[in-house]
């Protein structure tokens, strides 16, 4: 295995690690808000949580791009800490993977808070405990099966993404080449045979 290669494949599972901590910590209060509120906003925000699922990949790494670039708030943000853009660098790569992959972990994480229903938070509620207390001492502990399959599903969708890596990130070696990319470089190079290679390392995992 070449160093390229090494880097690339240290890179992703660095990427899926960072972005499914990521996700859970964002996806977790979302879940948990689309689970319990009767708020007429919530149609809306499941909507806008799905989008990735449907929208090309593309398309949404397009518009990230746009938006971590030096016009956009990705690039006012760069900017405070003294740079000039979060495209084309590892930090950008884990804010599109954090929007594409978000759905996979909030659907999960939603239904198991509601498949326990409304009782034993009214039980907790009824021994003392505050809601902060609730939560994580019955609705966490009860919903750990959803957590388990977020966070499969985040880290395995992270790995095998393809199209917004490379609209944000470029190929860039060591700093954004993941393996996906790093697997179209090698058939766009003619080199079938580490490609085959890296895809079949893929379908492994996969299984």
């Amino acid at each position: 295995m070449s160093g390229e290669t090494g880097s690339a494949i240290g890179l992703t599972l660095k990427l899926a690690l960072v972005t499914t901590l990521c996700l859970l910590l964002v996806g977790t209060p979302i879940a948990w808000w689309l689970a319990r509120t009767h708020s007429r906003w919530r149609n809306l925000v499941a909507s806008v949580v799905a989008l990735p699922l449907i929208l090309p990949p593309t398309v949404l790494g397009f518009y990230l791009l746009i938006a971590l670039g030096p016009s956009g708030p990705g690039g006012w943000i760069a900017g405070l800490s003294g740079g000039r853009t979060l495209a084309f660098t590892f930090e950008g790569l884990v804010i599109g993977s954090v929007v594409y992959s978000l759905p996979f972990v909030v659907q999960p994480i939603r239904n198991a808070f509601e498949a326990f229903g409304e009782r034993p938070l009214e039980v907790a509620a009824t021994l003392g405990a505050s809601p902060w207390n609730a939560f994580f001492t019955v609705a966490l502990p009860l919903a750990r099966p959803g957590f388990l399959t977020a966070a499969i599903l985040g880290f395995a969708h992270t790995i095998g993404e393809f199209g917004v890596v490379l609209m944000i990130g470029g190929n860039i070696q060591g700093e954004t080449r993941v393996i996906s990319v790093a697997i179209y470089d090698l058939v766009e190079s003619g080199d079938w045979h580490s490609a085959h290679v890296l895809s079949a390392g893929l379908v492994a995992f996969s299984l």
